[in-house]
């Protein structure tokens, strides 16, 4: 991260406004829009038979019909999983943030490796938030950074000595590790991680502390956007990417109690609550081998299987700088899907623990959200056969690929009013053409340990 360039700012909008159009009529039009592309799309899935020519097509050979029938019965349940969380995003509305004189102690925990001139850029955000300051302290934690990563701790801890406490590991011991002496160390009832390569919006702390006056919520996921989106065309994908993330599906899950993770980038946990899982978190192990990455989506695992509520806090924002090239793309990607598979397996025990309703949807949601993949890859196979008979299979691929997209971007649309809005169908094709082997290679290699970062 040290060699990004020091002058770079956030971006909270990118390429500008693309109408005058005041924020709620725009809200309409979008609702409107939605769900008339929602209806459509049921009636061509569910009513329309539109599968019926595909499946005569596949009709020829036992083994294509034996793959192309689950993968259209997948379509009709993923449509109308879509319509479910699109009525439960409607009716997604942030918390009320904390006020000065209701604001609970705070520490904010840092942890840093080799992190350059980002982290002190990360403590500015943090001391200059607005909180009140007797209630406020951050912990930044340097894990055994090998480059000039502690000059910038000790020269923002100087000059916030009221503020900050710098922590220095003599040799790399991993984000767990460097967490877990912030949380031990935490005077807060109310704890944050930010990560190191990451800024805070100056309303954020008070955002991100609202929901805790819900004495059953155990933690709150901030909203991710992208630091750096104007750094080439995969930043820019990714600001889309992130938006339907965090604004969509996070939003949505936070309407029945169950965040499935609150990310690294900006998170709040109830102190106590971590502390009751603290000791299995920081030893947890997968298939006799020690966890390192994936320590966010663990540790919302952990509180949920307390019984408390993770919900999603849309006024809590933080920028965070992502890849700018395909390897650490690549890299970051297999990092998040070798944690997705050994978490999805937790989750599976845990949310039957969950009330009776959340724990419906959330049951609904992993089987559909999951049985995408088994779907995805028979499709495939699929459309390979199909294109050396009828090689105009692939355009008509490429057709629905950028329908599908031009849908979701209704989506990003209503929580982004940017001519970034194009880039989501770009990403679309670039995912689907160069980012396919990821998720099959991370479940073979979900025990690997490597962080591809360190």
């Amino acid at each position: 991260m040290s060699s990004q360039n020091p002058d770079m700012r956030p971006h909270s909008a990118g390429g500008g406004s693309l109408t005058p159009l005041r924020a709620d009529v725009w809200e309409h039009l979008l609702r409107a829009a939605i769900t008339v592309a929602l209806l459509l799309l049921i009636y061509l899935t569910v009513a329309g038979h539109v599968f019926q020519p595909l499946y005569r097509h596949f009709d020829t050979q036992p083994w294509t019909q034996t793959l192309a029938r689950p993968s259209i019965i997948w379509a009709v349940m993923g449509t109308l999983m879509l319509t479910l969380r699109t009525a439960l995003w409607f009716r997604y509305h942030p918390f009320a943030a904390a006020e000065d004189d209701d604001a609970p102690m705070l520490t904010v925990i840092i942890p840093a490796f080799n992190e350059g001139f980002m982290v002190e850029k990360s403590i500015d955000s943090v001391a200059a938030a607005h909180y009140p300051r007797g209630r406020l302290e951050i912990l930044v934690v340097d894990d055994g950074s090998m480059d000039d990563t502690w000059t910038y701790i000790d020269r923002a801890a100087r000059r916030h000595p009221d503020l900050v406490t710098a922590v220095r590991f003599e040799r790399n011991r991993g984000k767990r590790a460097a967490l877990a002496a912030g949380f031990r160390r935490a005077r807060g009832d109310v704890v944050v991680t930010i990560d190191s390569d990451s800024i805070i919006d100056h309303g954020t702390l008070l955002a991100v502390v609202g929901p805790f006056r819900n004495p059953r919520i155990g933690a709150v996921a901030g909203r991710v956007a992208v630091y750096n989106c104007h750094q080439g065309l995969i930043p820019r994908m990714l600001r889309v990417r992130f938006t339907l993330a965090f604004d969509f599906l996070r939003a949505v899950q936070s309407t029945y109690g169950t965040v499935y993770c609150c990310p690294g980038a900006l998170a709040a946990y109830r102190t106590s609550v971590v502390r009751e899982v603290l000791e299995p978190w920081i030893n947890q192990t997968f298939l006799g081998a020690a966890c390192t990455y994936g320590e966010d989506r663990s540790m919302t695992n952990f509180i949920l299987a307390r019984g408390y509520d993770t919900v999603y806090q849309r006024t809590a924002v933080v920028h965070t700088i992502v890849p700018n090239t395909y390897k650490k793309l690549c890299k970051m990607y297999l990092r998040w899907d070798r944690s997705y598979v050994r978490e999805e397996i937790r989750f599976a025990g845990i949310v039957w623990k969950r009330p009776a309703v959340p724990r419906l949807i959330a049951v609904i949601d992993t089987v559909v959200t999951n049985l995408r993949y088994p779907a995805a890859y028979a499709a495939m196979a699929l459309l390979l056969y199909a294109s050396m008979h009828d090689p105009l299979t692939i355009v008509r691929l490429l057709f629905v690929i950028g329908a599908m997209s031009m849908l979701t971007m209704l989506y990003y649309l209503r929580s982004e009013r940017s001519w970034d809005v194009v880039y989501g169908v770009f990403y679309a094709y670039y995912s689907f053409f160069t980012l396919f082997w990821i998720f099959p290679y991370a479940l073979v290699t979900a025990r690997a340990k490597s962080w591809l970062t360190r």
